[in-house]
């Protein structure tokens, strides 16, 4: 390979000259260090503080779970300006915290891990070792101590035995002699001793002429038959090997609780992903360019064939799980989307002024049926007696999801559930398993409109809803006896989440948690009393909660992490309001931030800004502490300078069931711009806005939204900035655009519809670009592009600014401080002035 040399472009020119604009007057150059932060609180909300490590905010628990007794509860806690997390055991009467040393870590008890039916066993992993510990006694026995990791451990039927994986194979452990073996040995090579069906003439030849070839071929096949027969009679010998061949590869395994049977998703080694991106970085420890490879772009690699294999372990015998006689498996569902863009290239020509032989040429038929849709295996699920499988498949167009379950006997799937979309399957609600009584499947389906779970019989397929309604259902887990599901649901407002259970066999629901805020996870105690529950309000971060296990109960909250360094700030609590939509019934969630001296009736209207989040298929518009918590501080700074300020759920954000996420479907940035339009509206009637004085921000797909709405709608915000912002969805990944635009190829109407780069010449009011250069996400490609286009356009009106050691999140503060610093520039610039 040859060395890349540096060298910059005029477009890569004019965005270090931009990146070098001076610090707004009255702001630090340095984040405030701690010790003067608190001097700084008398002084009210700056940038510097908001922006500086979150540290000084809180330090709030991760990942809590239950001791084993019942009567403790660990987490893990950041340690302050460090990356390193220390565990702390809690005790639940006295409320004491003590951290655990390293020396104790081992004698611990273990996060996750399973349960023995009768509960006197938990098996767990823990620094990529198996440990099995005597619940009554609390004794622990170590089965590995190795340099490789063995994970994913479980009980198998009859909880005598105890499996794990280390690799592509597994083992299991006998708990009462010790002893480890290896149900299959699992290689992905040719089988050695196979003979070839295309050996080819000469070695053919070879073998009929020389007699000596012959026989020792003939003691070598003795051989191996004299091993198999003994390997098979004699217990105590491990296992032959299964030789899958060279063309495969796994990429995930599960073995029969029984462990007769081994189950294995499978892909080609060839598979295809498309070619990489290449990203260079420019400050490096070595102080040359150096690059990597980053994803590829949507719609680069090709269909990667998935496969579920079987392997009979007891009868030596493989089974390749065909996906043929799934429901709508062989559907035309991109029919009326290529007879679409045919309409829609046609009409291009003629814009292009293309004569009838060039259309002809170039054209394509809307109705050639493409071949077999390939499937994604996502998930599989045995029950855990071992004698069921299910199976979950997405459609690699993204439009059908099915599960399935085995049919041992005949070795072939037998469809339980089909969910479709025509516009594309939800990749967050895809949960699915098994109730206790080994044939009940739960399912999270968005059927109805919204995230539900569905019950499905595998003896007659039968199908019931146990949760319905204008609501969003996640995270559902059966308790031990299969009595009730649990889960998170927004039942009474869509930014409240909160703990349910339904009762398995009426479907009655209870409230469990009335926190009033965001429950982010909950588990129940291993003698399932109590629920533990990690939970955030709106200007406060996760904090643990404990309460019985009964609708009613009253929770207590065990840990207090905000420092008083916050607490001492009058924050703006956001406030919830319902914006009408002049598209569509619902309203439009939104949060309000007030100033505190807020006039209705003052002389001059107020100045605002809408903030715009990230990620399309998010929820910013509820109770809890927010993703975006810096910018909801800053938030308080803007009111502070007299700005109103309004952050909505648009159409696609997460939270108001199905038909809100894919509004956007063929045509991104359109539903959530007119959405922002009634924002402005809003503000300009409800709260004495005036609509010639409001800015907007928002980064990656908020600042793509930024663009999209000043590129179409020119006159909607007096000024923006787009930050980290997608510019042309052609170059963002396969599994997120692929979905909502389908692919450039099949859609390309779609792309160009939904592109800010082919909407730039709408650009008349100025607008602050901002990109880190190694982002890995949204390629800083993306803003070279446009900022080239927009030269070429002659637009005077924006400016850059690069920040070349971040990636899509920023991490260093000094860089997050340059960054909003510019942005309340902006603004202060351009919405102060009537």
């Amino acid at each position: 390979m040859k060395p890349i040399r540096s060298c910059f472009t005029p477009a890569i020119a004019g965005l270090l000259i931009a990146a070098s604009v001076l610090p707004q007057p009255g702001f630090a150059q340095t984040s405030a260090p701690t010790t003067t932060r608190a001097a700084a609180a008398d002084r009210g909300v700056t940038l510097e503080m908001i922006m500086a490590d979150p540290d000084w905010i809180a330090l709030p628990p991760e990942n809590p779970y239950w001791g084993d007794d019942n009567g403790t509860v660990y987490y893990q806690q950041k340690r302050k300006g460090e990356d390193i997390r220390d565990l702390y055991r809690l005790d639940l009467q006295t409320r004491a915290a003590r951290k655990v040393d390293n020396a104790q870590l081992g004698a611990t008890d273990a996060a996750g891990g399973e349960w023995s039916l009768d509960r006197k066993w938990k098996v767990y992993s823990r620094e990529g070792d198996i440990f099995l510990q005597d619940t009554t006694t609390g004794t622990r026995r170590q089965i590995t101590r190795t340099a490789e990791r063995e994970t994913d451990p479980h009980f198998m039927a009859g909880d005598q035995r105890v499996s794990f994986r280390r690799g592509d194979n597994f083992f299991v452990y006998d708990i009462a002699s010790g002893l480890i073996s290896q149900p299959a040995d699992i290689r992905l090579e040719e089988d050695p001793n196979q003979d070839k069906d295309d050996a080819g003439y000469i070695a053919e030849e070879e073998m009929r002429l020389i007699q000596v070839l012959r026989e020792r071929k003939r003691k070598e096949d003795a051989m191996r038959a004299e091993t198999e027969a003994e390997v098979k009679a004699d217990p105590t010998r491990s296992v032959l090997p299964w030789y899958l061949g060279k063309d495969f590869k796994i990429q995930r395994g599960f073995l029969s609780p029984a462990g007769d049977w081994l189950a294995l998703i499978t892909t080609p080694a060839s598979a295809d992903d498309g070619p990489s991106t290449i990203m260079p970085n420019y400050v490096t420890r070595s102080g040359n360019v150096e690059t990597r490879e980053v994803r590829p772009k949507v719609g680069t690699g090709k269909p990667i064939p998935y496969k579920v294999v079987l392997l009979d372990l007891k009868n030596r015998k493989r089974y390749d799980l065909e996906n043929d006689g799934l429901p709508g498996i062989d559907d035309d569902v991109m029919k009326a989307v290529r007879q679409a863009n045919e309409k829609w290239r046609k009409e291009q020509d003629k814009k292009d002024g293309k004569d009838k032989k060039d259309e002809k040429k170039d054209e394509k038929k809307g109705d050639d049926k493409p071949a077999a849709r390939p499937v994604e295996i996502m998930n599989l699920a045995w029950s855990r007696d071992g004698r069921n499988l299910a199976v979950m498949m997405e459609a690699q167009d993204f439009k059908d999801r099915w599960v399935a379950t085995v049919d041992f006997d005949k070795h072939k799937l037998v469809p339980r559930h089909r969910y479709s979309d025509e516009a594309w399957i939800n990749w967050e609600m895809n949960d699915f398993g098994w109730l206790p009584d080994n044939e009940t499947l739960y399912i999270l389906s968005e059927e109805s409109g919204y995230s539900h779970i569905y019950l499905v019989s595998n003896k007659d397929g039968r199908k019931r809803a146990l949760t319905s309604g204008k609501y969003e259902v996640s995270q559902p887990r059966p308790d031990q006896r299969g009595r009730y599901v649990y889960y998170i649901a927004n039942v009474d407002n869509p930014g409240i989440f909160e703990v349910w259970r339904a009762e398995v066999a009426t479907g009655k629901t209870e409230q469990l948690t009335k926190l009033g805020g965001l429950v982010d996870s909950y588990s129940l105690s291993p003698d399932e009393k109590q629920l533990l529950v990690l939970q955030s309000a709106s200007l406060r971060r996760n904090e643990i909660f404990v309460t019985e296990n009964r609708p009613g109960a009253e929770a207590r909250r065990l840990t207090e992490t905000m420092s008083p360094e916050f607490l001492a700030q009058d924050w703006t609590a956001p406030e919830i309001v319902k914006v009408p939509s002049s598209h569509v019934k619902e309203p439009i969630y939104s949060k309000l931030y007030t100033p505190k001296d807020y006039d209705p009736k003052r002389a001059e209207a107020y100045p605002a800004v809408v903030f715009i989040h990230g990620a399309g298929y998010t929820q910013n518009s509820h109770l809890g502490w927010p993703y975006y918590f810096r910018e909801q501080l800053f938030h308080t700074l803007l009111n502070q300078h007299g700005y109103v300020v309004l952050d909505m759920d648009y159409r696609a954000s997460a939270g108001y069931g199905r038909d809100w996420r894919t509004a956007i479907y063929r045509q991104m940035g359109h539903p959530e711009v007119e959405d922002l339009q009634d924002g402005v509206a809003w503000l300009a009637k409800n709260r004495h806005v005036d609509p010639r004085r409001v800015g907007s921000y928002g980064g990656s797909y908020g600042g793509f939204l930024v663009f999209m709405s000043m590129f179409r709608e020119p006159d909607l915000f007096a000024t923006g900035a787009a930050l980290r912002p997608v510019t042309d969805w052609a170059h963002y990944d396969h599994s997120y655009t692929g979905r909502i635009l389908n692919t450039p190829d099949v859609d390309p109407e779609a792309y160009q519809r939904s592109s800010p780069i082919e909407f730039a010449p709408g650009l008349k009011n100025p607008v602050l670009i901002c990109h880190g250069m190694v982002d890995d996400n949204v390629f800083f490609q993306d803003t070279v592009r446009l900022v080239q286009h927009l030269i070429e356009l002659e637009k005077p009106n924006f400016e850059t600014a690069i920040y070349p050691v971040e990636a899509h999140g920023f991490t260093e503060p000094s860089s997050w401080l340059d960054e909003y610093r510019r942005i309340f520039r902006q603004f202060e610039t351009y919405l102060k002035q009537p």
